[in-house]
């Protein structure tokens, strides 16, 4: 029997087949030996006894974090105020996705917050409209902007992602009232959300699916190299062909060197800003990876013309260990 995973929790996986009957589930020992990555959206088969996984199926698509699998849009939420707009964190969400391949759209929320909402209206649209990103702007609270958005996102299944206090939570509980989640208060004091959704779940609404997941703040590009980042700039990748040397990261400030740098009047402050701050945290994770390909001690070594065993540098230092000691104790 085949059936998709909507919840997991501690070693439980809850599964809907497709006449939407439930069951609750374990790993086969099989696929816990293969270690299995199974997410919540994952299509798997049943044992006969449906109690446990026996096979995971292939996905459309999946993100990483947070671990979601067979998606149709990820709605990234993000609010107006209470916490402040974060233009550089929404290109983080949006880099991140672009990089899974999946299809994204942007909700800004709490606009009723807003004193100066035409003016940030006006410039976001100047940002994300030429991305081709569907723009949505909205107060969940006071149920504004919701008509538009519901058809959007009609028959799809949507993973919201975004940071803890923009109102996801909020946001699901207006677009289905029939849904009931946990909404928290911003802090006064850090102006961030308190995590009120504590694991991801697949949500049946009346004519859509959404997943609800955990807001999280420190995403980091730390499994991409360098060179690998702009491309999903496409507001600044269009440049890089002109570039002085093929290996530029497009950090070089110098006019004729860079492509990107000459055309910074054609592209957004933030956005290129957030490029040189992820870049940053490519370039770490290129040199940690860089470090763990050292080579490997030798297990063999030559005296003259005798090739004989190594011993290894653990055993050596073992061994003037014990001998250091046996000094100690005659002195």
């Amino acid at each position: 029997m085949q059936a998709q995973v909507y919840k997991i929790h501690s070693d439980f996986y809850y599964v809907k087949n497709f006449e939407h009957e439930e069951f609750v589930c374990k790993l086969k020992d099989t696929l816990k030996k293969q270690k299995a990555d199974v997410r919540v959206g994952d299509y798997v088969e049943l044992s006969s006894d449906k109690g446990f996984i026996s096979k995971l199926l292939k996905r459309k698509n999946f993100i990483s974090r947070p671990k979601v699998a067979n998606v149709d849009l990820a709605l990234v939420v993000c609010s107006l105020k209470e916490p402040e707009l974060d233009l550089v964190q929404l290109n983080r969400y949006l880099t991140y996705l672009k990089y899974f391949n999946i299809e994204c759209a942007i909700c800004f929320n709490k606009e009723d917050l807003d004193n100066e909402l035409e003016l940030t209206i006006k410039k976001i649209k100047s940002i994300y409209q030429k991305l081709d990103y569907t723009l949505f702007f909205i107060s969940a609270k006071n149920k504004i902007g919701l008509k538009e958005l519901s058809d959007y996102i009609k028959n799809k299944t949507i993973v919201m992602v975004g940071m803890s206090g923009v109102g996801k939570s909020t946001l699901l509980n207006a677009l289905n009232p029939s849904v009931s989640l946990r909404v928290g208060e911003v802090s006064k004091k850090t102006l961030r959300g308190a995590h009120t959704t504590r694991h991801v779940e697949i949500i049946e609404c009346e004519n859509f699916r959404i997943a609800d997941t955990p807001g999280f703040s420190n995403l980091k590009f730390d499994f991409i190299l360098p060179a690998e980042l702009i491309d999903l700039f496409d507001d600044m990748k269009q440049f890089k062909g002109g570039c002085k040397f093929s290996n530029c990261l497009h950090d070089v400030k110098e006019e004729n060197i860079c492509s990107i740098y000459d055309n910074l009047d054609k592209i957004d402050d933030v956005r290129y800003r957030s490029y040189l701050a992820f870049l940053a945290e490519c370039k770490d994770y290129k040199e940690k990876i860089s470090k763990r390909s050292i080579k490997k001690e030798e297990l063999k070594k030559k005296t003259g013309s005798n090739t004989v065993v190594k011993i290894s540098k653990q055993k050596r230092e073992s061994a003037r260990n014990t001998i250091k000691q046996k000094i100690k104790d005659i002195d």
